[in-house]
């Protein structure tokens, strides 16, 4: 029992994780209707800037904002100087961020170079917590609390709020929402910014854990997808539902029968899409 609640838990962090990722990368679609490839590369942006604040600062928290703000403007930036030329191409779009995901893995490479670092614990999260002879690290417990809050935010956000109402409307009916008075240009920039910051969020809350190099964009990408093709593209709820799929059937497969952890990670991805092509939230 004590084994099978300490797999619950790590998978229930891998699940934070892919879905401080994937509920960017499902906003983007809801909006864009793209696939960024380059949404991985946020990850590693920001647990790169994360590195270098947090050498300075020694603050994990202010290494977080800082990260947070400066991959958002990277991707507003990507978003208005050039995925905007390119509206209504989808295959257009996901070619150019799959050339800028090359572009970043290579700047990371040249500004930080290649070796693998991690990033330090916040102050008191270092250690382990004791329950009912359980014992597990402290800052995944946070990371799984963390996750929750921000699903909640953008949750309330997205229900709650006249940005919601307008996001919910440029999706729906864009030119109608242009009719309205909504900026939907403006809006598709920001939730794209939004989307890569929630990206860069997650690298630094996984820096302390699963550290930072060049190709971990790529590494955790395809798991990103799994989780929104699973949820459903476009769907916050989806993204939830999926991260958490996804971080139990990963961590136990793995834990249980590595040599097949390819094949329960993927199995669920085909059934789900076999029974409903949409995914379990989505919709055509």
């Amino acid at each position: 029992m004590t084994y099978f609640v300490v797999q619950t838990l790590n998978g229930l962090f891998s699940a934070a994780l892919l879905f401080l990722i994937a509920s960017g990368l499902t906003l983007v679609f809801g909006v864009m209707r793209i696939v960024n490839i380059a949404h991985g590369s946020f990850y590693m942006l920001g647990a790169y800037v994360a590195s270098t604040i947090v050498a300075r600062s020694r603050s994990l928290v202010v290494a977080a904002l800082s990260s947070v703000i400066v991959v958002a403007a990277v991707g507003f930036l990507v978003q208005v100087l050039f995925l905007r030329r390119f509206a209504g191409k989808p295959l257009a779009q996901m070619m150019l961020t799959m050339g800028f995901a090359l572009v970043f893995r290579d700047a990371a490479f040249m500004i930080w170079g290649g070796d693998p670092f991690t990033l330090p614990y916040p102050p008191g999260l270092s250690g382990s917590v004791e329950a009912a002879g359980i014992v597990f690290p402290a800052y995944r417990l946070f990371v799984i609390v963390i996750a929750a809050a921000v699903g909640l935010l953008l949750w309330f956000l997205n229900e709650r709020t006249l940005v919601g109402a307008k996001l919910r409307a440029a999706v729906d009916d864009p030119e109608m929402a242009a009719g309205t008075g909504i900026n939907v240009a403006l809006l598709s920039a920001l939730v794209f910014a939004a989307g890569a910051g929630l990206a860069a969020f997650g690298g630094v809350m996984g820096g302390p854990i699963l550290g930072g190099y060049t190709g971990i964009d790529i590494d955790l990408l395809p798991l990103a997808f799994v989780v929104v093709i699973i949820g459903g593209m476009g769907s916050l709820k989806g993204a939830l539902i999926g991260s958490i799929v996804v971080g139990l059937i990963d961590n136990f497969g793995k834990a249980l029968v590595p040599e097949l952890s390819y094949f329960t990670l993927f199995a669920p991805m085909v059934i789900v899409l076999a029974i409903k092509p949409t995914g379990l939230y989505g919709r055509a």
